[in-house]
This record gives structure tokens, sequence and C-alpha cells, in this order.
């Protein structure tokens, strides 16, 4: 059965949220809600300056462009072979 655990867990998990009462579940959001409402909010006037200059950094991040394949350090040097 590997590989089929997911879609029995997600039932289990559904059939657990069905069985809460609407209390219950009205109690869950307020919590989670409490929770958002400390998040820290940023203007977009400023969060889109550091936008803008992530990307114009984009080219030179390794992580998004790639490393080529002549200065990549962890490139195979060659096969092995058993014999």
């Amino acid at each position: 059965m590997i590989g089929n655990e997911g879609p029995e867990l997600r039932d289990k998990a559904e059939k657990r949220v069905e069985e809460l009462s609407e209390k219950v579940l009205l109690r869950m959001e307020v919590e989670q809600l409490k929770k958002e409402v400390k998040n820290p909010r940023t203007p977009i006037s400023k969060t889109g300056k550091e936008i803008k200059d992530c990307e114009a950094q984009a080219g030179k991040d390794p992580l998004l462009k790639g490393i080529p394949e002549d200065k990549n350090p962890f490139k195979e040097k060659g096969a092995c072979m058993l014999s």
C-alpha cells in the first residue's frame, strides 16, 4: 500500500472535521484569526520597492539563475564503474 496512504489520511481528517460541532469550528477559526491579526502589516509602497530591488538582483542570484557547469563545485568528475 505504498503511495496510497495520502487519500486515506485525507479522508480521516475530513471525517474528523465533519464530526466537530459548528461551535468548535467557529472557535478554531477565531483562534486562527487572532493569530493572523498579530502579524505585522507592511504598506505596499514599501514592499513594492523591495520587490523591485529583488527583481533587479535576480540575474545575479545563483539559486534563481543556476550555476554554470564549468563553475559548479558539485559536478560529478566522472562515472563510477564497478567490475
